[in-house]
C-alpha cells in the first residue's frame, strides 16, 4: 500500500516504515504528526484518486530527528567581466518514518490555529495605527491653544517630530503647501 501525500508544501510517495526527508517542520524529536492532504491512495488492488484530496485519508508519521542537508555551491561567474560569487547552502531537513496510511475515519488537521492568527495580527496592526491617530489628534489639539498663547508655542520642539506629525501640524496651523515641503522646510514653517 502507499499514498502520495503533500508534506510542507512538496508531494511525496509514501509507504509504510519508510524513512522520509522533508524540509524542516516545527515538531519536536520523538512527536507525531499527521498528514491529510492524500491526494492517491493504491492499497494493492484498487487506486483511489482524490479530487483535490481524500477525505477521510491520513498518513501518519513520527519525526526521527532534525538535520542538515549536504552542502550544496553555488558559483555564479559572468566570462571577461571579473565575476565570479560562492556561495553554499545547506538545506535544513526533517527526518520521517511513516507509521501508518490511514484509508479512511481519519479526522482532518486543524487549519484554525492559522485563520486566528491572521485576525489576531490584523487587530494588533490595527491597535497600533489607532494609537498613532489617537497621538495626532492630541497634538493637533495643543497646536491650536498654541494661536491663543506664543508663549506655549515656543516649546513645542518640532526636530523631534516625524515628517507626517509635521505636516499634521501644518495643517492645523493652516499652512499652505505643506505636503510638498521637506522636513527642515516644515519645521521653519511651523516655528514663524
Amino acid at each position: 500500500m502507499y499514498a502520495i501525500v503533500e508534506i510542507a508544501g512538496q508531494q511525496f510517495k509514501v509507504a509504510k516504515d519508510q524513512k522520509l526527508f522533508v524540509h524542516r517542520l516545527q515538531e519536536k524529536e520523538g512527536s507525531k504528526v499527521s498528514f491529510d492532504k492524500v491526494y492517491l491512495l493504491d492499497d494493492g488492488k484498487k487506486v483511489t484518486v482524490g479530487a483535490p484530496a481524500i477525505s477521510g485519508a491520513a498518513v501518519e508519521a513520527k519525526v526521527v530527528g532534525h538535520l542538515k542537508g549536504d552542502k550544496v555551491i553555488v558559483f555564479k561567474k559572468k566570462r571577461r567581466k571579473g565575476y565570479r560569487v560562492k556561495n553554499g547552502h545547506r538545506q535544513a531537513l526533517t527526518e520521517l518514518m511513516v507509521e501508518k496510511i490511514v484509508a479512511s475515519g481519519a479526522k482532518p488537521a486543524a487549519a484554525k490555529p492559522k485563520a486566528e492568527k491572521a485576525p489576531a495580527r490584523a487587530k494588533a496592526a490595527a491597535a497600533k495605527k489607532a494609537p498613532a491617530k489617537a497621538e495626532d489628534k492630541p497634538k493637533a489639539a495643543k497646536a491650536a491653544p498654541a494661536k491663543k498663547a506664543p508663549a506655549k508655542e515656543a516649546k513645542v520642539d518640532y526636530s523631534k517630530m516625524t515628517v507626517a506629525e509635521l505636516k499634521a501640524a501644518a495643517k492645523v496651523k493652516g499652512i499652505s503647501g505643506y505636503t510638498s515641503l521637506k522636513k527642515a522646510k516644515l519645521i521653519a514653517a511651523l516655528n514663524n
